[in-house]
């Protein structure tokens, strides 16, 4: 939606439309305290001399300079204040003219926020600003809100988002990927605590991880010398507690990272080589069609891992199918693990009967395929990449996606060198997802649970724990769009005529080839004609920012650190038939002690929530009163749906605490 409480930095263009002038009149003089918030990026802080004007309606204060004598205004972080007399008496502060020069040292200025409160009234206005100055340049700042087509200050406007596109271009960096912005804006770099906060993590952890080496060597004795990795620095990770368990094994197709894959089951696939007599002694006396007529036999189908290629020649990546029983005591049981597409003698259909490690092995190789999955498709694409084309005005996410490019999923870097798939793996698999991805099905929460059969809480009832939390916070998020949405679009009308609007629509359509986003299922194919396709859309674009995310990242180390429970590595090859697998070759298949400390180093850093909640923005844009209103009611739902969950934690056998409100940051931050 376009406002006029965006960022705003144009050059000096002169009086706007509503032909602002000076105030000549003999009057008394009216006080105005200026209080400036100066960022805490790295070079934030400025020595150089700021000047300020006010605008109010028709008038506009003489240019002040802002400067306390004798104190070193403008450092890094610090919050300074400063005060003026005018014989110009606004009531209404509706917008703040801002420039600086190039004098002193360090001349780099980053603005957070501006207050402006009127002396004998008491009134403060808000401008948010987050932007770096620059030199010789007038930024504008506003504090009203208001549609394009309403602003009094329209060719400042239109000079805004002229800049504002040319610093965002996108472009395809990686063939056949989503569209990233071609050159990192200043603005949206790290701030240097951040910076400074996850770096010392990546130290200390690093510092353990050689310190574990040196002492214990790169390979392993036997299964228990694996927890030697578990140190206070790394701590044990959740899913190290159940070796080889099948009902934990269920339950992280339920209330895991990737729990978006299971689909109710209504017939077995042809290629899929599972018979009613393999699996009638786990079906709790019901034949296959009455779990089926019951809603109680489900599926995974990983097809799209056929043919992926593999960072090695001696390494392997399956394309399994897996099916699942829902027992009497609710629990979600696997009953059935084909490692790869194409039924035969070579390909077997294993089963929980089979012997202890090779069913073990079955498992394990099962979720080589759903952890590449995971971290190709569910994390890096469908929120780290995807959302940076349709959005950027989330915390740190083009940050973050700017990082990963260079360090996470570079060539030789930690992806390529610690997982079979290897970078090219995973690009391969997202290159394949894309065709068929679409908004208003796959990334709209209740709509993609409905497409896979799930969506009805009789189905899978007090088992699929991010479903139901997820779908409390997809409501909470809808209904707050909904109420921000109608304040300014009271009309359909009103709606269609925001060029700014339109444009954005249609550049999320616009084909990656031509620097638009690509997107598939866009409602009214980018063209906003009601206000219910305009907040479907960003009410799946923020709950995939925010609870979307939380989902599939934070429990990374809890289930990547566990070698046994959820593998990204694995050598050797996969179980052809029924003869039985030992300890010691399960313990050879794992990643080595190096491999597995390069992976729990980075799935920890990652698992840390490093911004603050959802509903508790970094950057307050919003001051419109009407909307700080609907933001506060946000809050209060959110609140809300946070003591649900925790009553529900309560009943449940395992909680599940990463959709609590409080664990989920505002963005794609880590």
């Amino acid at each position: 939606m376009g406002t006029c409480i965006s960022k705003t930095a144009q050059p000096d263009i002169g009086t706007s439309e509503a032909e602002e002038k000076t105030n000549s009149m003999s009057v008394t003089k009216a006080s105005y305290k200026i209080t400036v918030k100066t960022g805490d990026q790295k070079g934030a802080g400025t020595d150089v001399n700021v000047y300020i004007i006010l605008h109010g309606k028709g008038i506009k204060t003489n240019e002040s300079k802002l400067d306390n004598f004798f104190k070193n205004d403008f450092e890094r972080g610090k919050v300074d204040t400063f005060s003026f007399d005018s014989e110009v008496d606004i009531s209404e502060v509706q917008r703040i003219e801002l420039r600086r020069d190039n004098c002193g040292l360090y001349s780099n200025w980053y603005v957070d926020w501006i207050e402006v409160t009127i002396g004998k009234k008491n009134i403060t206005f808000i401008f948010p600003a987050m932007k770096w100055i620059k030199a010789n340049g007038r930024y504008f700042f506003h504090h009203e809100t208001c549609l394009p087509q309403n602003d009094l200050f329209l060719e400042s406007r239109k000079l805004e988002l002229q800049t504002i596109q040319a610093e965002y271009q996108l472009k395809v960096h990686i063939p056949g990927l989503p569209a990233q912005v071609k050159k990192l804006p200043e603005d949206e770099k790290f701030s240097f605590h951040y910076k400074v906060t996850v770096a010392l993590k990546g130290l200390k952890l690093k510092g353990e991880s050689f310190k574990l080496m040196l002492t214990n060597g790169i390979e392993w004795e036997n299964v228990d010398d694996v927890k030697t990795t578990y140190t206070k620095a790394f701590g044990v990770p959740q899913g190290s507690k159940d070796f080889n368990d099948n009902a934990k094994f269920g339950r992280q197709r339920l209330s895991s990272l990737n729990s978006l894959l299971i689909e109710l089951c209504t017939k077995i696939p042809q290629n899929f080589g599972v018979t009613e007599d393999m699996i009638k002694d786990f079906l709790e006396n019901k034949t296959m069609k009455q779990a089926m007529d019951g809603k109680k036999l489900f599926i995974v189908d990983l097809a799209i891992l056929e043919d992926c290629p593999t960072k090695r020649k001696d390494l392997v990546m399956t394309c399994p199918l897996a099916l699942f029983y829902f027992n009497d005591s609710n629990r979600l049981m696997p009953i059935a693990i084909q490692l790869f597409q194409k039924k035969g003698p070579g390909n077997p259909v294993f089963l929980p009967s089979d012997p202890k490690y090779t069913w073990m092995s079955a498992k394990m190789w099962y979720n080589l395929a759903d952890s590449t999955y995971h971290q190709a498709v569910t994390h890096l694409n469908n929120t780290h990449l995807m959302m940076e084309g349709i959005n950027p005005h989330f915390l740190y996410l083009m940050a973050i996606n700017s990082l990963a490019l260079a360090t996470l999923i570079d060539p030789g870097g930690i992806i390529d060198n610690n997982s079979n798939a290897g970078i090219e793996g995973h690009f391969h698999i997202i290159r394949k997802s894309l065709p068929f991805w679409k908004l208003d099905l796959h990334g709209t929460l209740p709509e993609d649970l409905k497409r896979r059969g799930v969506f009805d809480e009789s189905v899978l009832t007090g088992a699929y724990h991010m479903r139901d939390d997820a779908l409390l916070l997809y409501d909470a998020i809808k209904t707050y769009v909904e109420k921000y949405v109608l304040l300014y679009y009271s009309t359909d009308s009103s709606l269609t005529a925001d060029y700014e609007l339109q444009s954005w629509g249609a550049e999320l359509v616009k084909s990656r080839d031509d620097g638009g986003v690509g997107i598939l299922g866009v409602p009214g194919d980018g063209k906003f004609k009601t206000a219910d396709q305009l907040v479907l859309t960003l009410t799946s674009i923020i709950y995939t920012c925010s609870a979307g995310h939380a989902a599939a990242n934070f429990q990374q180390y809890d289930e990547y650190g566990s070698p046994f429970n959820y593998p990204y590595y694995l050598s050797g090859v996969p179980p052809k038939d029924k003869s039985p697998v030992t300890e010691e070759t399960i313990l050879k298949s794992i990643p080595n002690r190096e491999i597995l400390l390069q992976i729990m180093i980075i799935t920890k850093i990652l698992s840390e929530k490093a911004t603050k909640s959802l509903g508790d923005f970094e950057k307050q844009f919003i001051v419109d009163p009407k909307a700080v209103k609907v933001v506060e009611e946000f809050r209060q739902t959110l609140h809300e749906v946070g003591k649900t969950i925790e009553s529900r934690n309560k009943k449940r056998e395992y909680s599940y605490d990463w959709l609590l409100p409080k664990a989920i940051p505002n963005a794609i931050s880590i």
